[in-house]
């Protein structure tokens, strides 16, 4: 099993010590945003091969990592770290230090276990295609020598989001910033990727690759794991199966592009309210709940050939 932590929600940031506290038991409860239905799901390492965990900063998450590797997990992480301020993002700590947080991350457990998402691009009347040339290549200079690839992609819009603030970014634009950024990021050395993205990035070297990646999974794993591709994912993406254990409308980042919460301040208050020893993250559970056993199990297949 692969274990998504989250796609939902930045659990690394906001609920490290929740997710320690799960780890320790060897169980988390998970509801299906679809159904509601509750489910548990094993947390053992025999059982996770391997940890994908997805965050804007992963400060809090560094004091565990010693844990982690103590209890025989393996894992890697997807850190979103982009050049916006406050105005887009504004739960988050300042850029700097995010950066550093980054380095020292990489640092501890190597370039392979951390991917840097250049994600969102967003293209508006602050943020132009010149705020992403000049942006781009500082960061690439200093975060190349911390990670092997950079993930992009163009913002997708939704209804609810804040007009002007977040809007459809022109194909002619978008080609044009790719073209940029997959030549400024082999100069760096790094594999510039994207997942759900057209296919014609190609042409910029910008090459289709999923984040909950199979190759990459292996490499930390040091086996071969067999993978069935995510059913639920959206067009273009190459995503592999995992099982996600985070909740909608509990991210206090605010990020105005974001379509996982429902309102600021109330996935501020769920944030917040939330027990440290609870077995579920976001909300409690019900006393006429039923709770269904997930029953999963290990994707390895064995030792993986060098040669």
């Amino acid at each position: 099993m692969i274990l998504s932590v989250s796609r939902r929600t930045d659990i690394p940031c906001w609920y490290a010590e929740w997710f320690m506290n799960r780890i320790r038991a060897g169980f988390v409860l998970t509801r299906n945003p679809m159904n509601r239905k509750l489910y548990k799901i094993e947390l053992s390492p025999d059982t996770v091969d391997c940890i994908v965990f997805w965050t804007k900063d992963a400060e809090n998450m560094l004091p565990h990592i010693g844990e982690l590797d103590k209890r025989g997990y393996r894992y890697y992480f997807q850190f979103t770290l982009t050049p916006y301020g406050r105005d887009m993002e504004p739960g988050l700590r300042e850029k700097a230090k995010i950066e550093e947080t980054f380095i020292r991350l990489s640092e501890r457990i190597g370039k392979t276990g951390v991917v840097w998402r250049y994600d969102p691009i967003i293209v508006n009347e602050r943020y132009g295609a010149d705020f992403h040339r000049a942006e781009f290549p500082r960061m690439c200079e200093k975060l190349a020598p911390y990670t092997d690839t950079v993930t992009v992609s163009f913002v997708d819009t939704y209804p609810k989001l804040k007009p002007g603030a977040v809007c459809p970014v022109e194909r002619g634009t978008v080609y044009e910033l790719s073209e940029y950024i997959g030549r400024t990021a082999a100069d760096f050395g790094l594999r510039a990727a994207a997942c759900s993205e057209d296919p014609e990035l190609g042409k910029f070297g910008i090459e289709s690759s999923p984040c909950i990646d199979p190759e990459r999974i292996g490499l930390i794993c040091g086996e071969e794991a067999e993978l069935r591709p995510d059913k639920n994912r959206r067009p273009g993406c190459k995503c592999a199966e995992s099982v996600d254990i985070g909740a909608y409308n509990t991210c206090p980042n605010g990020c105005v592009y974001c379509y996982a919460n429902a309102g600021t301040e109330s996935a501020a208050r769920n944030c917040f309210s939330q027990d440290p020893k609870s077995p579920v993250l976001g909300g409690k559970i019900g006393e006429d709940e039923v709770i269904t056993d997930r029953k999963l199990k290990s994707n390895l297949v064995g030792q993986k050939r060098l040669f």
